[in-house]
């Protein structure tokens, strides 16, 4: 890990410890992580990485309206389907909006049948970057060797900014602490295609 990524990791950690809101279990192992990137088929960036060895956010008291029964994805106990399924919502998100007639402008000709139509948007993105759940639809990009990209709250292809970076990001979520967010902050996606969403 480079040190501005844990250094960055450590700091969104100490911040949900501060903020008192779930659970957090012993950090994952680096046995760990390496099985959960080779079950899924990517890696961590380099801060994301850093705040999970720190600490695992596993639980917290659902509130009224709660879209998701758990959250924070458990990498170590979770069911391998459920987790699978947080893993793939922002790509489903997006087949859920081609079949609503969406069509990325750098696809190729949208197929006029329908279920053609869903089977090259698919096709196509298995080749986008991958991202990471964070914490219910946020997530950030993967990437060994990077770190400080804004966080991405997505819903279908409805994609906002959610925190400058991870710790930003676990400040304004959890507990407005304002000490950390850069002043006049102007986050700027940085990663391909998903970015596409973002003005």
């Amino acid at each position: 890990m480079t040190p501005e990524g844990m250094k960055l990791g450590l700091e969104a950690a100490r911040l949900l410890a501060a903020a008192d809101c779930c659970e957090i279990e012993p950090g994952l192992t680096d046995a760990e992580f390496r099985r959960v990137e080779e079950d899924y088929g990517f890696k961590f960036a380099d801060d994301h990485r850093a705040f999970l060895a720190a600490g695992l956010p596993v639980r917290q008291a659902p509130e009224e309206g709660d879209t998701w029964e758990n959250p924070w994805p458990d990498w170590r106990h979770g069911d391998p389907a459920k987790l699978r399924e947080h893993f793939e919502w922002p790509i489903d998100g997006v087949l859920r909006a081609v079949a609503h007639g969406y069509w990325h402008p750098t696809w190729r000709q949208r197929p006029a049948d329908a279920d053609d139509a869903r089977h090259e948007a698919s096709a196509m993105l298995e080749q986008v970057p991958k991202l990471v759940p964070i914490y219910a639809h946020r997530f950030l990009p993967a990437g060994h060797g990077s770190h400080g990209h804004p966080v991405l709250s997505i819903w279908g292809t409805d994609i906002i900014y959610y925190g400058a970076d991870l710790a930003d990001y676990i400040n304004h979520e959890f507990d407005d602490f304002s000490e950390h967010t850069p002043e006049g902050w102007n986050p700027r996606a940085t990663v391909e295609f998903w970015q596409d969403f973002l003005s």
